[in-house]
């Protein structure tokens, strides 16, 4: 159990890091076409890693008969991934973190549907987390709130997604929900950037300019495929195997500490005395969900 949340520490750490890796890829790619290489890079190194184990397929238990499979797993992770990306053309990569880790409550709350019981101080630490949010974001700024609202309806799905894996956990093995939902996840953003650049420039699609972009954005690619998504996801998905859905939010949400520190060292982002309150709130938040 205890090396279940070290993995989810490390993950957390790779994730935090990562929305430096996402604000860079933007810089020189469009959201849907970094998606697309990173989750592609990531399904090939899983696809390897699956080859060298030469682990037999895993199927669903016999009896039971399951609602959602890893393709569902894959369009879930598609549809937040896209919206935190997008979002970050917007907003820093400090500020995407902390709203990213608020589904630390949204998990819970989506858990109500799965009949997981809600506890009276996660209400408690939800308001402190929208509190410390208040202060580490400045809503005066249009497009930076239109970032911010992105990212954050991107956290709804990445709390669904916390819980679909739970849901998985019992009846496929890790590599196989890793390599369909990256997969999925690759192929969906494909078709979307085909569709993006299809109507802003098609000639770019053929353009000696993308693959020099490519070229330009190569580590915020290999970051993002090898570690983001090869490697943070698949600890993720064995992790949950052990650890519970909502424990497992809140040790995630630490990435949003991870992703505040890596702005302000990599990307030389202002982290100013409100964003220290709010990350002080945020922290207490995750303190009280724990214990609660």
């Amino acid at each position: 159990m205890f090396s279940s949340y070290l993995y989810l520490v490390l993950t957390a750490a790779i994730w935090g890091f990562a929305f430096v890796a996402q604000r860079m890829g933007n810089a020189h790619l469009d959201p849907f076409l970094y998606n697309a290489l990173r989750f592609a890079l990531g399904a090939l190194c899983i696809g390897i890693v699956a080859l060298l184990s030469k682990q037999k397929q895993a199927v669903p238990r016999t009896g039971q008969r399951l609602r959602y499979s890893p393709l569902s797993l894959g369009l879930v992770l598609f549809i937040a991934s896209s919206l935190q990306q997008t979002g970050m053309l917007w907003t820093t990569a400090g500020a995407a973190g902390f709203i990213t880790g608020l589904y630390v409550v949204m998990v819970p709350l989506l858990g109500l549907f799965r009949g997981q019981k809600m506890q009276r101080l996660i209400w408690v630490s939800s308001v402190l987390a929208v509190a410390g949010l208040g202060l580490i974001n400045d809503f005066s700024n249009l497009e930076a709130s239109l970032g911010n609202a992105l990212v954050l309806l991107g956290a709804i799905f990445w709390a669904l997604h916390v819980q679909l894996v739970d849901k998985l956990r019992q009846s496929y093995d890790t590599l196989e929900l890793a390599f369909t939902q990256y997969a999925v996840t690759a192929a969906l953003s494909l078709v979307a950037t085909l569709v993006w650049n299809g109507i802003k420039a098609p000639a770019y699609l053929i353009s000696e300019a993308l693959l020099l972009n490519i070229g330009k954005a190569a580590g915020p690619i290999l970051y993002g495929g090898i570690f983001s998504v090869g490697i943070a996801f698949s600890l993720q998905a064995y992790a949950q195997k052990r650890v519970a859905p909502a424990r497992a939010a809140i040790i995630l949400c630490s990435e949003a500490v991870f992703a505040l520190f890596g702005g302000w060292l990599l990307l030389g982002e202002a982290v100013l005395l409100p964003m220290l309150i709010g990350s002080a709130l945020v922290g207490l938040a995750m303190l009280i969900a724990v214990r609660a």
